[in-house]
């Protein structure tokens, strides 16, 4: 069950708020709970995952595809080709 709250917010901190929901097509109420879940969430014992959500502008189902997205993207550098010296034999004449 949901419940009101009202918030007061100075005209520069509601021009963020909005701008922020604007960019990701949120509505204002969807960025203020997803920041009171982010600040209130207890501390798992993984550190990678307590990095979940830290990333802006992922892709929505990047958790779904991540093996697709990580192959659209990842580049491999070519291997390195390290050159032989070859020896010199001497010519006899």
């Amino acid at each position: 069950m949901t419940k009101p709250l009202q918030v007061y917010l100075d005209e520069r901190d509601l021009e963020r708020l909005e701008a922020f929901a604007r960019e990701r097509g949120w509505t204002k109420s969807q960025v203020i709970r997803t920041a009171v879940r982010a600040l209130t969430r207890q501390a798992s014992s993984d550190p990678v995952l307590d990095l979940s959500g830290d990333i802006d502008g992922l892709p929505p189902d990047m958790s779904r595809e991540f093996d697709r997205h990580l192959n659209e993207t990842f580049v491999a550098e070519p291997p390195a080709t390290y050159r032989t010296r070859r020896r010199r034999t001497p010519v006899r004449r």
